[in-house]
């Protein structure tokens, strides 16, 4: 198999890409080379959103593509129908966020999305991603994958969650942890997420999926507690309840990341998963994922990458300490 991944050194992108290679599939990338290619690819070069950004794409002929753009849906439009003729499969990841509030616990892929086209610039991260999915199906039709991902997990994560809670743990002492501990989560490590797709894709699989772990597949106190067990610290998990957190001002999903409340707990952590397992989605223990993302944490000296365009995570340590003081 022929795989052209757009992008392909960050986070999901380079997790599309290893696993690609680990099947045994001829990879070539498409990027502006700001980061070194993975070794065994064959790397192009351009800037999709530049004027005469796609010539490198001029040429050539694949199997399947990915693309995990987040901005201008345009972009992805651009694209999909320079390789509609060339390409067999188009997998687009997506997002669950294309789903318009409110978004019930067990939702699933026949919920309403975001109003977006095709055509729209640059805007808020739900319109971008469901205009793009409007943009890969208009080029591919049924030959499109739309796989929207949840909360993403794994190595080389760029957007500051896990990262976050290893650090942080592995400094010790008392941390502070959002109760009830036996909260259900729902996740899916990056890796999983490539496999699935590019397999669903091989097989001609199209449509939208939900592509992520079934709800309450683990819990907030096992993803903590793996990190305290992988990282070797004595810190001492202080479970303190969400009312009592928020009242003190402590920001879901930001503050604590992972960790949120409501409604949007119900969204993030409550999807209707069947049509992704029924095609064969398989989902590793989160203790694998915690402990593979901390051996990538210590080889790059334990400071993680942030992508610019996603907010800061973690409790401010002046708050933890106020919090668990009591």
């Amino acid at each position: 198999m022929r795989v052209l991944v757009l992008g392909g050194t960050e986070f999901v992108g380079r997790a599309f890409v290893e696993e690609a290679l680990a099947l045994g599939w001829e990879v070539t990338t498409f990027n502006r080379g700001t980061h070194e290619p993975v070794p065994g690819v064959t790397a192009l070069r351009g800037d999709r959103s530049a004027p005469g950004g796609l010539a490198a794409l001029a040429r050539g002929e694949w199997d399947v593509v990915v693309d995990t753009w987040s901005w201008a849906p345009s972009a992805v439009r651009d694209t999909a129908a320079l390789l509609a003729g060339r390409a067999g499969h188009y997998v687009y990841v997506s997002s669950r966020s294309v789903y318009a509030d409110p978004v019930p616990f067990g939702a699933d892929e026949s919920a309403p999305v975001v109003s977006a086209s095709a055509d729209d610039g640059d805007g808020d991260y739900a319109r971008n991603k469901a205009g793009a999915e409007l943009g890969a199906v208009a080029a591919f039709g049924d030959r499109a994958l739309l796989a929207r991902a949840g909360l993403i997990l794994g190595p080389y994560e760029n957007v500051g969650r896990l990262p976050w809670w290893l650090s942080r743990i592995a400094r010790g002492g008392p941390v502070l942890a959002p109760a009830p501990g036996d909260l259900g989560l729902q996740l899916i490590d990056a890796r999983d997420l490539a496999v699935w797709c590019l397999e669903a894709a091989a097989r001609g699989t199209g449509g939208a999926f939900n592509v992520v772990s079934p709800p309450g597949f683990t819990t907030m106190r096992e993803l903590l507690e793996a990190c305290v067990t992988v990282t070797g610290s004595a810190a001492e998990l202080r479970w303190i309840e969400a009312e009592r957190l928020l009242a003190a001002g402590v920001q879901p999903w930001t503050g604590l990341p992972i960790w949120l409340v409501g409604d949007d707990y119900d969204f993030m952590h409550g999807g209707d998963v069947a049509r992704a397992v029924a095609a064969g989605l398989r989902v590793r223990p989160v203790t694998e994922t915690v402990a593979d993302t901390w051996a990538w944490l210590r080889s790059i000296g334990g400071k993680a990458p942030m992508r610019p365009d996603r907010p800061l995570k973690g409790l401010d340590p002046a708050l933890e300490a106020k919090l668990l003081a009591g």
